[in-house]
């Protein structure tokens, strides 16, 4: 029998902290999100699938800006950093900011008033969100004398799930109006980055940031989020010799099981490394068992929104020719369904030629999700 009763997997924790307090396996990505941190651009904008460790992402950086170094013990940032400066962080995660633009501004206010509060903000009562974003980011500088990390987690999540809604340019409307201040506190700030999973240009990020980054294309970062095979052999051992055991595999039988069901993603068409799909991955290891766990969480729940006759053009997915500018840098809402089948996980890159992307389904755990929703049962 194979002993794993000592290793804890994260399953379901999307705080750094958490994994590290608690002794949880941590893949380590602290080395490339060094290098985002202090040789990146200050701008930075971040596109994955559901569930695919951007949350995770986040909070790692928050953790290094706030200069917690215990947490990082052991770890390969510790060979590249070595100052651990505290610096201001300002977070917000906009999945909890709902799909109306009153929830919008009502998770926005509760934010900036915690953060008026830590800095001793005085608020008149006309002061729109905008202003209060402003002066939040000054007196952040001001009282530390340290430049602002600003740290936006799932910036579209309101987006996604306001648009075909009434409500949908109301939101738009607030992005614009807040989002535009980052751009004029430029000096006060250090490192800005923005996670997605779909890109909307024409709202606030892309617009009012026009020299905001768009990295999630690039070499360097192609597995900053996700988990390499590499990664996987050395890092899941004894899970795969229990996957192994208990369905009566070899151990190159149940690797090859496992990146047949989850892994096959690729990000960058300068770095087609193999990578599987985290929380799929995590969570088949933690269970011994290959089930559909990232369509189970959700994960289809949008596609109604954004892809028309799915019945009819499934065998079109395989092998799909896309315009590279359209892929890295359109609109999710005018680049057509191979666009937002891309971003949100359905479709990865399989090749590349002569500025055309060719994208195809990853795995088979995608492969199975998009037949249920074509045949459900």
């Amino acid at each position: 029998m194979v002993e794993t009763n000592d290793r804890r997997l994260p399953v379901g924790i999307q705080s750094f902290e958490e994994i590290r307090v608690q002794g949880c396996l941590y893949v380590d990505k602290t080395d490339i999100i060094w290098q985002l941190a202090n040789r990146g651009k200050k701008y930075n904008y971040l596109s994955r699938p559901r569930r695919f460790g951007k949350s995770v992402l986040v909070d790692t950086l928050e953790s290094y800006f706030l200069g917690k170094k215990e947490l990082f013990e052991g770890l390969k940032i510790m060979q590249l950093e070595t100052e651990w400066v505290k610096r201001p962080v300002i977070r917000l995660d906009m999945s909890q900011a709902g799909a109306e633009p009153e929830s919008v501004r009502s998770y926005l206010d509760d934010v900036f008033h915690t953060l008026e509060t830590v800095y001793g903000i005085t608020v008149r009562p006309d002061s729109s969100l905008a202003v209060r974003f402003k002066n939040i980011i000054e007196s952040a500088f001001n009282q530390t004398g340290q430049q602002v990390a600003i740290l936006i987690d799932e910036y579209d999540s309101p987006l996604q799930h306001s648009w075909k809604t009434p409500q949908h340019e109301a939101c738009t409307d607030i992005y614009r109006e807040v989002f535009a201040v980052l751009k004029a506190q430029d000096k006060y700030e250090k490192f800005v980055f923005i996670t997605g999973i779909t890109k909307f240009t024409q709202i606030s990020l892309f617009s009012v940031l026009n020299n905001l980054s768009n990295i999630s294309f690039e070499p360097e970062y192609a597995a900053i989020c996700g988990i390499t095979k590499e990664e996987v052999l050395r890092d899941f051992k004894p899970e795969i010799s229990k996957l192994a055991e208990y369905e009566d595999w070899t151990y190159d039988e149940a690797v090859a099981n496992l990146t047949a069901y989850y892994d096959g993603y690729h990000f960058s068409r300068r770095n087609m490394v193999d990578v599987f799909n985290p929380f799929s991955l995590i969570n088949a290891l933690a269970d011994s068992d290959l089930k559909n766990y990232w369509a189970s969480s959700g994960a289809t729940s949008l596609l109604p929104k954004f892809v028309d006759d799915i019945e009819m053009r499934l065998k079109d997915f395989e092998n799909c020719p896309i315009d590279s500018d359209t892929l890295e840098t359109s609109d999710v809402t005018g680049g057509g369904a191979e666009l937002f089948l891309y971003q949100s996980g359905y479709l990865t890159i399989k090749g590349y030629m002569e500025g055309i992307y060719l994208l195809g389904i990853p795995n088979y755990e995608v492969r199975k999700a998009l037949y249920k929703i074509v045949l459900p049962a």
